[in-house]
């Protein structure tokens, strides 16, 4: 019985600290990103693209 508790308290801890870490990971990804207007950001995207496979 006592490993049956052992693995009840590893699998609450787990499920308690992985939203957390997940939490963090996101909030560290956000602080990295670059704000920009509009007009930059759509600039950016069209540098993205591939022109020769539009079709027109």
């Amino acid at each position: 019985m006592p490993a049956v508790t052992g693995l009840f308290v590893v699998v609450l801890l787990f499920a308690l600290a992985a939203p957390l870490v997940l939490y963090a990971l996101i909030r560290s990804e956000h602080d990295q990103g670059v704000e920009t207007d509009r007009e930059t950001a759509e600039r950016m995207a069209r540098r993205d693209t591939d022109d020769d496979r539009r079709v027109r």
